[in-house]
């Protein structure tokens, strides 16, 4: 599954807002600039699974909105629920920025959590007509993990709910996977609401941001073999859209090579073995 929700281009686009413009709040649209990619990884292509990963941006002029989700690798249609993901947090999230809720708001996150509940609620009730149990359908298809950044015009936040990576302004932070490799999803609280919660990662004034990048955790991988740096700091990824991916993909070629010395063919497989998806946002140099 490749994570590309309702955006026809990946470095840029924005979803317009045709209200009349506040001109005493500054655009973040023209000040910020974005892009991601995605792509399997070798373990899922060995298996015949799709990417499993999602991602999705809301760029306007009040607030940048951005998100990636990673399905459950025991779920059997975990991509559905990660591109499902990625949608309704970012909807919803920019849905409460939209009612004038700002992210400073202690209740913020709670309220948010509630509005994804209802949300799964109302997917769930659609399952119910094909005659499939709740939990089987919430484990084949709604496990998710969520990582996301917020920049309003004057804070901005990153947040995780479950494993990761998050890089503000250089500092890379690699978020652990959870004992038993079992992430808190965000469904879990279809059962029991207070045993999920979104965690806040990052917290600062927008005017001291310089870069963000927010991955799922098939970024480990690259981490021992790259500098991740290169995705914010080089013009080449936010001028072509499709740039990050085709950077995955060649990292991830498997590679058959002469061993002249023992006369053999040595085979590198790609250096990723799960799903790898990123987004990089960064300030706009004047």
């Amino acid at each position: 599954m490749q994570g590309q929700v309702e955006f026809p281009n990946e470095r840029s686009p924005q979803i317009l807002d045709l209200a009349s413009p506040d001109l005493t709040i500054p655009d973040l649209s023209i000040q910020f600039e974005y892009a991601m990619g995605s792509i399997i990884g070798r373990n899922h292509v060995a298996t015949g699974k799709n990417n499993q990963d999602a991602y999705r941006v809301v760029l306007r002029s009040q607030f940048v909105v951005a998100v990636v989700c990673d399905g459950c690798g025991s779920g059997k249609y975990s991509e559905v629920g990660a591109q499902l993901g990625a949608k309704i947090v970012t909807d919803a999230i920019a849905d409460l920025l939209d009612q004038g809720m700002a992210i400073s708001n202690p209740n913020f996150w709670d309220i948010l959590k509630t509005n994804l509940f209802q949300k799964l609620i109302d997917i769930v009730a659609i399952a119910n007509d094909a005659q499939e149990s709740v939990m089987e359908f919430v484990n084949d298809y709604l496990l998710f993990t969520i990582v996301g950044a917020v920049i309003t015009a004057s804070e901005t936040v990153t947040f995780s709910m479950g494993d990761g990576a998050i890089a503000v302004n250089g500092k890379l932070t690699q978020i652990p996977a959870y004992p038993d490799n079992a992430p808190p999803y965000l469904a879990y609280g279809l059962y029991r609401p207070d045993a999920v919660s979104f965690e806040i990662c990052d917290r600062l004034a927008t005017s001291e941001v310089e870069s963000i990048l927010i991955a799922t955790d098939g970024i480990d991988d690259l981490i021992a073999v790259e500098d991740v740096s290169q995705f914010w700091q080089e013009d080449k990824y936010f001028k072509n859209p499709d740039a990050i991916r085709r950077k995955l993909s060649m990292l991830n070629r498997e590679e058959i090579k002469p061993d002249w010395t023992k006369r053999e063919l040595v085979k590198r497989s790609g250096i990723l073995s799960d799903d790898t998806t990123l987004i990089v946002i960064r300030r706009i140099s004047q």
